[in-house]
């Protein structure tokens, strides 16, 4: 059976301008400072979201093209030459997706520019008045093979395969080194050399979300990561994702970033504290309600159910049986909106099984045994 929350307060709110300005027109009304007071009045927001409207998208800036060559890249790894000649000495090595500038071509040889490995700076890290050292490019001879240059034909589907390649061995179990990375770097390639090309805003948000997943998992190593306040954790650089919500709004790939962007937010351990899963329901619960359209919207409903019920749980543990029922009350009527919003998503099947546990008495968080 359905839980309906009241919404009299909200109801009563004229909402000024399109629907679509309501959740921040709510933010600001005092009676609704309280999380539990914002997570009861969420789900009725998210029943009056029209489908979003496609916005006008812009381009990120176009680097500036060298002046003295081509700019290329490679798809495999290259040795450069002191000159145009195998037995020659060689002077460097570079790897897949590094910048290359062609400056001369002499039979099956280029004289290149080429950028080898460096250290990524994190933007967050950087000192206010930091003198950032470019990295100075070395250059030498190369044979022309797995070149990419501008004006190769079909150049960025050409990087794109190759990006995806390289991103599907880095996720096996034992991938190739530096494959990460190297899809990063091409899929960046194909930003910077076709920024026209329809697969830009796809290639940007896969350079942006393997730079992510790779700091993720080095923050989660340090002891940091276990803090209960977010702030007091390693934090994920922020600054590409936001380019891509800044950019390209209204897309799935901003949906995408939008969803990484929540993981900055959460608690590294919830330490016993009913404030971190309430906290945490509530961002998914504004989530879920900016982007209704994303593929992460049921997800993020179930995950801040999920929380609710299981703040209810910790509420129960410590005897406050009524910010327990509270807080389940909150559960069963996002399970409830999920099921109604997304009655294909299997995120619906598992609210069913959610609520039937509240119902049964069965704990979510913590020990199912009596």
């Amino acid at each position: 059976m359905g839980h309906p929350f009241r919404f009299g307060v909200w109801v009563s709110l004229k909402l000024a301008g399109t629907l679509t300005r309501r959740i921040r027109l709510a933010y600001t009304v005092p009676v609704m400072r309280t999380p539990r007071t914002i997570l009861a009045l969420l789900p009725f927001a998210m029943l009056l979201s029209p489908a979003g409207s496609a916005f006008a998208q812009k381009r990120p800036p176009a680097i500036q093209m060298p002046k003295n060559g081509k700019m290329a890249t490679i798809i495999r790894v290259g040795n450069l030459y002191s000159q145009a000649d195998e037995s020659s000495d060689r002077t460097g090595e570079v790897t897949p997706g590094r910048e290359l500038v062609i400056v001369e071509r002499s039979g099956n040889w280029l004289r290149v520019f080429a950028n080898v490995d460096a250290p990524e700076s994190r933007l967050s890290d950087q000192p206010v008045l930091e003198d950032t050292q470019e990295v100075q490019p070395i250059s030498g001879w190369m044979v022309n093979k797995g070149v990419i240059d501008v004006d190769t034909p079909h150049g960025e589907q050409i990087l794109f395969g190759e990006a995806i390649s390289a991103e599907n061995a880095a996720s096996e179990p034992h991938p190739p080194p530096r494959a990460a990375q190297d899809a990063r770097l091409l899929y960046r390639r194909v930003v910077e050399m076709f920024p026209q090309s329809p697969i830009v805003p796809e290639a940007m948000w896969r350079a942006a979300d393997i730079r992510w997943q790779l700091q993720k998992a080095d923050a989660a190593t340090l002891p940091s990561a276990h803090e209960k306040e977010s702030y007091l954790r390693e934090q994920m650089d922020e600054d590409e994702m936001r380019k891509i919500i800044k950019y390209f709004p209204k897309t799935k790939f901003a949906d995408f970033a939008a969803w990484d962007l929540i993981e900055n937010q959460l608690c590294g351990d919830w330490q016993g504290s009913e404030k971190c899963p309430e906290k945490e329901a509530a961002i998914y619960l504004k989530y879920a309600d900016e982007h209704p359209d994303s593929v992460r919207a049921p997800q993020a409903l179930y995950l801040a159910a999920w929380r609710m019920a299981s703040a209810g749980d910790m509420w129960a543990a410590d005897g406050n049986n009524d910010r327990a029922k509270e807080d389940r009350s909150h559960t069963m009527g996002i399970t409830d909106h999920l099921q109604q919003k997304y009655p294909q998503s299997e995120y619906s099947a598992r609210a069913s099984d959610l609520e039937f546990k509240i119902q049964q008495g069965i704990a979510v968080y913590g020990s199912d045994r009596e």
